[in-house]
């Protein structure tokens, strides 16, 4: 009789292309350039991606796209979220920023598109190049999800 035993990386490993976006676009603007340049319907999520570590809070704003056409999953997942700290010193009420990111080695990166599936390399590359061509985008590239520390972030 044989055996065969899966690990925990057998069920990790998903199956996903990534997109880094340099904008200093809003979130619902750009869903908005990327949903008429692409040809897409990106909505918000119900719920962001929250994280929780030593009672402080953290919350990344998701958009979200199905192509039935394609069998694909989309996600617009935001880089960088800000909180804002307030402490009280001699009678004053002194508020402080911080900024926290997702991806902490890509601290440049202000959006990512994760399109979930097994998509051609030719149809992310011209996706790619159709963000390219939003006047308000910066840049947008490629990336590695293997050269990621904190990929585990991206799968949800």
């Amino acid at each position: 009789m044989q055996i065969h035993s899966l690990g925990l990386e057998d069920f990790s490993e998903e199956e996903y292309s990534l997109i880094g976006i340099h904008t200093a676009l809003e979130d619902f603007k750009l869903a908005y350039f990327l949903n008429k340049y692409l040809n897409i319907s990106f909505s918000k999520s119900r719920k962001d991606l929250n994280f929780e570590k030593e009672e402080k809070k953290t919350s990344f704003s998701i958009y979200s796209y199905s192509s039935k056409k394609y069998d694909f999953d989309w996600f617009l997942i935001a880089n960088s979220s800000k909180r804002e700290n307030q402490t009280e010193s001699n009678e004053l009420l002194l508020t402080s920023e911080t900024k926290s990111y997702l991806i902490p080695e890509k601290k440049k990166v202000d959006f990512f598109i994760k399109i979930s599936g097994d998509a051609e390399y030719n149809f992310v590359i011209n996706t790619v190049d159709n963000i390219k061509k939003i006047d308000q985008v910066i840049t947008s590239y490629l990336i590695d999800k293997n050269s990621l520390k904190s990929k585990d972030f991206l799968i949800f």
